[in-house]
């Protein structure tokens, strides 16, 4: 994968860990397994692994983030992004257990039909946006959106969820519903506060 930044031709990495409460642990594609610390650098193929009482956020070089929750696995599918080769773009990211906020960077304002998240109940793509997912021991997700738009999509059809407005989706097929006085998947401030915003931590 040839993953660049604007400016820095041999960047090789899809992000870093910016912020981290607790250990977090990675398996690379190899299937070895090590702790990360703040500034460890993020691979397309790595498995990443909150324990409880963990928060980790990481910041990929388009300027997207996610901010992991207690006793979550995500695992960074695919990722590419080069400012100067737009026809490349790709980021795939898979929740497999937990919860985490995100918000989407440079890629996804540009080619935002090349980013999507997906969990084993459903896949959200996304508009160029700022929102949460957390799924359930039972495989049910919750979605809320703090900006801009997502789509949650399953067997069951399609849903559009706008800015302040949740979503649920249970396991099997049935169809996304909105929900009213759904929850925020809230992390915490110094973790997760001004996510999206680079303020020198």
């Amino acid at each position: 994968l040839s993953l660049q930044a604007a400016g820095s031709p041999l960047a090789a990495t899809g992000g870093e860990v910016s912020n981290l409460s607790a250990p977090l642990s990675v398996k690379p594609a190899d299937g070895t397994s090590k702790l990360l610390s703040v500034k460890s650098q993020v691979e397309p193929g790595d498995t990443l692994a909150t324990e409880a009482g963990t928060y980790a956020r990481v910041k990929f070089i388009d300027g997207g983030e996610v901010v992991l929750r207690p006793g979550t696995q995500m695992k960074v599918d695919s990722y590419t992004y080069d400012a100067a080769k737009p026809k490349e773009d790709n980021q795939l990211i898979s929740l497999l257990k937990g919860g985490m906020r995100f918000l989407t960077g440079a890629l996804a304002h540009r080619s935002k039909d090349k980013v999507s998240y997906v969990t084993p109940t459903a896949t959200i793509g996304i508009r160029g946006t700022e929102g949460g997912i957390q799924l359930g021991d039972d495989n049910s997700l919750n979605v809320d959106v703090g900006s801009g738009t997502v789509v949650v999509t399953n067997k069951g059809g399609e849903l559009e969820v706008g800015v302040g407005q949740f979503a649920c989706v249970k396991g099997g097929d049935p169809p996304p519903t909105l929900i009213v006085n759904g929850k925020k998947v809230d992390v915490p401030q110094n973790i997760g506060g001004g996510i999206g915003k680079d303020h020198g931590s």
